[in-house]
């Protein structure tokens, strides 16, 4: 019999999985572990496709778990908990009477009651407290928060556990923009609302939309990545301890609210993707899904296997039947709802292997990626997560974040891939603090720069970023700290000295991220304030600070002080974004490096049709400085790191125009002659 198989990008490939292999011969030693990955998923496509009405049906689970409001004004409530022995649906709505509404148990272990309408209104209250009230063996009677409840509340004043609400205002948000088109060059924005606030405070969905939607218009990104939005009971958790998967932050507004910030940031042509988190869970069994029936094992593996010992965590069981449909219709559920333009996945080396990533290295032999390490039903979950994504919504865009380097984790379904569209380049920013903290600039090494920005893996998509809110944490520094240290209380106002410090510091944060921007990928990100050099660290009310706020805010005041500092950065950080935006070289191919100059730290290369020149020298400045370029023609700076406004010192004349000589240089057929001045960068197109 012969193997069948699928067209991709011109070549036949095996439609087993095993199409990988063609893209990565060193994967061929484990084509019986893509063979059964990939069967497996099929399994499940085929399973859900004869039993649930497909992929598309089964993750819209929502529709049917959980509370839903009939047309008549009847209200469903359906809870799986099969260890429960009773079931029954309370609130103020019937003073909290566990007789009032019992519910009926199938033989799948979901509960279910009908409450019935009054007048044709329902008889729940909107924005009432509401619970199930769970009896399980031996006659305990637990009263938890409904899984897939769509509003919780807190009220610090009287307990930090959570309260369920029924949401259903009369007035429901009607979108007014389309989502935008899928962007070709991802300029990624990451951004969390509650410290979108100069104040000590927690800000505002509303204060988002209004303050923060038109800044980052206006520096170019076209992808936002919004954090800690599930709830989570924890506000310093940062988000990434989700007590209720379906609900989105109370502590920011109303989910009116949100739907207003993700329809104006369509409205600017600007995708918005959810940080989601599947991950783990939180403990919490009040206001969490751990225990919820009284059992160790609900949506979570059981024992050991069910908990993450450095996150204090639940972990899913992923091969089991409803954690799938929670988790499926999970995705959906926002980006129906809230119209979310796709997902950055957080925990990814979590959801892959057996052993989470914890005290595992990962040096990039393939062995690493395959056997008894690895979680293939976390494996299948993504590619059936990725494959609902990319069919229902064929502008959706997934990113994965993965320490480990998984081969094939942004290939398609059909190749035996997972899915994803994008992988986070999480080396790169390590290389930088690295070199920032160890090494004397003179001793920097441009052809180990180099190769770190470009070793990614042929045809999968990678963001690239110098850092990210992992960097800005507590107990860490951003790459600004790490340049001026002390000197940015003392140095980062224009009516001081322009120190040594701060001219160095200003230099290389500019230049580490537009060759970031330029070698590292094929998007870019950047976390809220770092586009202009956030002084200090980032730090949640908690018990160890006296609950402060003053770490808990991005001080946005600081680049529209035309008195500091910070506005330079600011200002090139939009060049930066606004010029990708203009050539693309983002969505192009991997540039060509034709010069690593290791005594002179001169890096050049091209891309996009651009030539960039990078000099790293912490003391010389070059004229005429020789480079090679493959296109013959008239070239002219489209970007310069040292022009004034970006707090540069105005050494370069943008209005010379630098003429090609027909001879080879540097393995290509023509070269130019340049003023690169020390810690500079310049990038030159042809002339249009």
């Amino acid at each position: 019999m012969s193997l069948k198989t699928i067209k991709y990008e011109g070549k036949e490939v095996p439609a087993d999985g095993t199409g990988v292999v063609e893209l990565d011969p060193w994967l061929g030693p484990f084509k019986d572990d893509l063979r059964r990955r990939f069967t497996k998923a099929d399994e499940w496509i085929t399973k859900l496709n004869a039993h649930e009405g497909g992929l598309e049906k089964f993750s819209r689970g929502y529709e049917n778990f959980g509370i839903n409001v009939l047309p008549n004004g009847d209200i469903t409530y359906r809870e799986w908990a099969p260890n429960a022995i009773n079931a029954s649906f309370v609130g103020e709505f019937n003073n909290w009477d566990r007789n009032a509404n019992r519910m009926v148990k199938n033989d799948f272990g979901v509960w279910e009651t009908v409450v019935p309408a009054v007048n044709g209104q329902s008889a729940v209250p909107h924005n009432s407290k509401i619970k199930i009230a769970l009896e399980i063996p031996g006659g305990e009677v637990l009263y938890r928060i409904p899984a897939w409840i769509k509003r919780v509340t807190q009220d610090l004043s009287i307990s930090p556990i959570y309260d369920a609400v029924f949401w259903n205002p009369k007035e429901k948000y009607v979108f007014k923009n389309p989502r935008p088109e899928k962007p070709k060059s991802a300029r990624v924005y990451e951004a969390h609302v509650g410290i979108s606030t100069t104040e000590y405070r927690v800000g505002t969905y509303k204060e988002f939309t209004a303050n923060i939607l038109p800044r980052i218009k206006k520096l170019g990104y076209n992808v936002i990545q919004l954090m800690a939005i599930q709830e989570h009971a924890y506000y310093a958790s940062f988000g990434y301890q989700v007590t209720s998967f379906f609900a989105a932050s109370s502590r920011y507004g109303t989910p009116e609210e949100l739907m207003e910030l993700i329809d104006t940031a369509h409205g600017l042509g600007i995708v918005v993707l959810l940080d989601i988190v599947h991950s783990h869970a939180c403990k919490n069994t009040e206001d969490g899904l751990n225990m919820f029936d009284g059992s160790d094992h609900l949506y979570f593996h059981e024992g050991g296997k069910g908990r993450h010992e450095l996150w204090d965590s639940r972990l899913f069981n992923y091969g089991h039947h409803e954690v799938m449909r929670f988790l499926l219709s999970n995705l959906r559920f926002y980006m129906e709802e809230y119209m979310f333009d796709g997902f950055r996945f957080d925990g990814v080396t979590s959801i892959l292997y057996t052993h989470h990533g914890i005290g595992t290295g990962f040096s990039g032999g393939y062995h690493e990626y395959f056997g008894s390490n690895v979680d293939e039903e976390g494996i299948v979950y993504l590619m059936l997560a990725n494959e609902m994504l990319h069919n229902v919504y064929p502008k959706s865009l997934t990113i994965a974040e993965d320490v480990s380097g998984m081969p094939a984790l942004c290939l398609p379904l059909a190749l035996g891939g997972v899915g994803f569209d994008y992988r986070l380049a999480m080396a790169i920013p390590d290389m930088w603090i690295k070199l920032l903290k160890e090494k004397k600039d003179d001793d920097w090494d441009m052809a180990n720069i180099c190769w770190i920005l470009i070793n990614r893996r042929h045809q999968e998509k990678t963001i690239a970023y110098a850092e990210s809110h992992d960097q800005a944490l507590v107990g860490d520094k951003t790459l600004m700290f790490w340049l001026c240290d002390k000197e940015m209380y003392t140095h980062m106002s224009t009516l001081t000295d322009f120190t040594p410090i701060i001219e160095r510091g200003l230099g290389l944060h500019k230049m580490i991220r537009l060759l970031t921007h330029a070698l590292g990928g094929e998007g870019y990100l950047n976390f809220e304030g770092n586009e202009f050099g956030h002084p200090e660290w980032l730090d949640f009310p908690r018990a160890g600070n006296n609950n402060s706020f003053h770490y808990a805010r991005r001080q946005f005041n600081l680049p529209d002080d035309h008195l500091l500092r910070y506005k330079f950065l600011n200002e090139f950080d939009s060049a930066m974004q606004n010029t990708e935006g203009k050539y693309g070289w983002l969505h192009s191919p991997q540039a060509y490096i034709s010069l690593k100059n290791e005594s002179d730290k001169v890096i050049v290369f091209e891309r996009a049709g651009l030539l960039w020149i990078f000099n790293f020298h912490p003391t010389n400045s070059f004229a005429d400085y020789r480079v090679g370029v493959e296109k013959a023609g008239t070239y002219r700076i489209v970007l310069n790191t040292d022009r004034p406004e970006f707090g540069g010192l105005n050494r370069i004349d943008e209005s010379t125009k630098f003429f090609t000589t027909d001879f080879p240089w540097n393995g290509r057929n023509n070269f130019t002659q340049v003023y690169v001045p020390t810690r500079t960068a310049i990038v030159l197109a042809l002339e249009e």
